[in-house]
């Protein structure tokens, strides 16, 4: 199965110069956290994307790969036309 990445934070990280570390001293988490976020083995939370995002000076957005909705096997979402309010 194809591993799926969702978050860029390592990314981010390099381009702005931090490190894992200055993100374990900033948000007071363990090194193991960080480093499974920045490896997309784990999630953060949105509350934590948010610090991040405001940590690093960017938009929250930015720590976020897109999707590839346009590829996705699963048919669109469309509302049911026959199902009454």
């Amino acid at each position: 199965m194809k591993e799926i990445k969702v978050n860029r934070i390592k990314d981010v990280l390099e381009q702005k110069g931090a490190t894992n570390n200055d993100l374990v001293r900033h948000l007071n988490v363990k090194k193991e956290t960080v480093s499974r976020w920045v490896n997309n083995k784990q999630q953060p939370t949105v509350n934590t994307l948010n610090d991040i995002a405001e940590y690093l000076r960017v938009d929250i957005r930015d720590l976020l790969y897109p999707s590839n909705w346009k590829d996705s096997l699963i048919p669109p979402f469309e509302k049911d036309k026959n199902k009454k309010k």
